[in-house]
């Protein structure tokens, strides 16, 4: 088996990923956001246009 981050052995400690590093890697896209599963739930699409909407009016 090999980490689904980085594609190298697995470590039975931080099994399926190799290191701590991936581990901790995979949770920061989970608490970001980063995985999703896609939606096709017309009130979804909704709210994501506006989320983006709003996202791109922000000052940077």
């Amino acid at each position: 088996m090999s980490c689904p981050i980085c594609g190298e052995p697995t470590d039975r400690k931080y099994r399926p990923f190799c290191s701590r590093r991936c581990a901790d890697r995979d949770l920061g896209r989970w608490l970001t956001g980063s995985y999703a599963i896609p939606s096709e739930d017309p009130e979804d699409l909704e709210k994501a246009q506006e989320e983006a909407d709003a996202a791109q009016r922000k000052p940077h």
